[in-house]
């Protein structure tokens, strides 16, 4: 099936007099016919439902059509997209092991990185995105198990050059994580450049109508876990029967460890209504990308020429810096999604948010409605002046999420708002 076709149908195959729709499985228990049935499916969860804190009929349908959108042997949902960075690499990295990530990420995410996964005793090492490989490479210890980037920042929008980081990764013996939130698998399958590990915020565009929040964590089945740096993937888990991963469940190792051993122990798993409402969204994603991108290009090109606007970061736009790569990445757009730094600085910034009337002032992105956000005075309001800096944010800069409104109207909007700083 082409990647459209998948939004509809992947994940559910209804079979004869069966709900045409992903049925909502609203229940926490599953039963068995014998103690011997319960036994066994402990020991291998793959054959049967166990639990919902571990799966869901209605979650597994959602998990399986992502699997197939990413290209992915097989995926996991969490609670949030917080909780998929964190099991992404809690996965893998233990206290004592570091991990690599680009420093032009989302500011949560820099946070979870900088501060409380330093709390448990794993370093991160921030790169500079744009960094030479000579640089990134250096960056490397002996201890370092992971290297971490998004395609497109949160809200720096600087686009990753995944065959580079890839590269150097696999040099080193360790996977590629890219988070996938803003281009989702409609625009840019990152495995399809050499990622291991794919991870988004449901929350946003898979979604896109702000009614649930959600994370998921795709696995490639590409990286090798018996190349001697990851005993925990080729020897017996005690506390799971000493299950060995890489021998049971070969490819899918990363993933199946994943399910069985975290979500197990930190139970962040999303409800199946939530699925249901993700369902929706996914199934028309093909077609709000492409119009987001449509949009977004004609709001960036009159914010480029606007006389308020010192500049606009949209890798759409020719004169952009990461335009070659977008073109390269995201060939069919680079979302709905625009920074741009409003002369004036802070102040200026904030009248004319607070001048719109469309657009919603709000800590959201990647919505069917258009929507603002200051990021320093928001998801970035907990980092440094020089964390501020080393993530792309200036106390003038706006992110702007287009969405799915007539353009013109989006434009009358801004139009009024500018008028207020004249």
């Amino acid at each position: 099936m082409k990647i459209e076709t998948k939004c509809l149908h992947a994940g559910y195959t209804p079979k004869n007099t069966e709900p045409r729709v992903v049925p909502i499985v609203q229940s926490t228990t599953y039963v068995y016919d014998s103690t011997d049935d319960v036994a066994a499916v402990f020991d291998d969860p793959t054959k049967s439902l166990i639990y919902s804190r571990f799966e869901n009929p209605t979650v597994m349908a959602v998990e399986d059509k992502i699997a197939a959108l990413e290209g992915g042997i097989g995926a996991m949902c969490t609670s949030s997209g917080q909780a998929a960075s964190l099991l992404s690499l809690l996965n893998i990295l233990k206290a004592g092991d570091s991990f690599i990530s680009a420093a032009t990420i989302y500011g949560g995410t820099i946070n979870l990185f900088a501060y409380t996964l330093k709390k448990l005793g794993i370093e991160c090492i921030f790169v500079d995105a744009d960094a030479s490989e000579s640089e990134i490479r250096a960056a490397f210890k002996p201890n370092t198990k992971a290297v971490f980037g998004e395609t497109l920042a949160n809200p720096a929008l600087t686009v990753f050059d995944i065959e580079k980081f890839a590269k150097i990764a696999h040099e080193n013996g360790v996977p590629l994580i890219i988070d996938n939130t803003f281009p989702t698998p409609i625009l840019c399958r990152p495995i399809e450049f050499g990622a291991d590990i794919v991870i988004h915020s449901t929350t946003k565009y898979m979604d896109g109508h702000a009614v649930q929040g959600g994370g998921v964590i795709v696995d490639s089945g590409n990286f090798d876990w018996t190349n001697g740096k990851f005993p925990e993937f080729t020897e017996p888990d005690e506390s799971y029967h000493g299950t060995i991963y890489t021998k049971t469940y070969g490819k899918a190792a990363y993933i199946i460890k994943a399910r069985m051993q975290l979500m197990r122990d930190f139970g962040c798993y999303p409800s199946a209504q939530s699925a249901f409402y993700l369902n929706l969204g996914l199934e028309t994603l093909h077609i709000r990308m492409k119009e987001y991108c449509v949009n977004a290009m004609k709001v960036a090109e009159y914010l480029e020429a606007n006389k308020h606007v010192e500049s606009v970061n949209y890798p759409g736009l020719a004169s952009n810096k990461y335009h070659e790569l977008a073109k390269k990445y995201l060939p069919d757009g680079t979302s709905g999604v625009i920074s741009f730094i409003i002369k004036g600085g802070r102040s200026a910034a904030v009248k004319f948010m607070d001048s719109l009337k469309l657009a919603s002032n709000e800590v959201h992105v990647a919505d069917i409605r258009t929507c603002v956000l200051h990021p320093a005075s928001a998801t970035h309001r907990q980092l440094t002046d020089e964390q501020l800096v080393a993530a792309g944010i200036n106390g003038g800069l706006v992110r702007l999420s287009v969405g799915l409104e007539n353009v013109e109207d989006i434009l009358d909007d801004l139009r009024q708002a500018f008028a207020a700083l004249d």
